[in-house]
């Protein structure tokens, strides 16, 4: 599963993890995170200014 990076505050998306207090539980892709959902640490950035990281878990890149 993939990770992504906001490029403000470093907050990182993780596939894997999801995002439960935004609703997102654990293995939510991030094609159905919402394009305006902005970062859950700074609300600064919206979706499509995250940086893609790789892949996490097994055989994926280390955080």
């Amino acid at each position: 599963m993939a990770r992504y990076q906001c490029p403000d505050c470093s907050y990182v998306y993780d596939e894997e993890k999801g995002e439960a207090h935004e609703g997102f539980p654990p293995h939510t892709p991030w094609a159905q995170v919402p394009d305006d959902w902005a970062c859950p640490d700074c609300a600064v950035r919206d979706k499509p200014d995250f940086i893609p990281l790789g892949m996490s878990g097994i055989g994926g890149v280390a955080a």
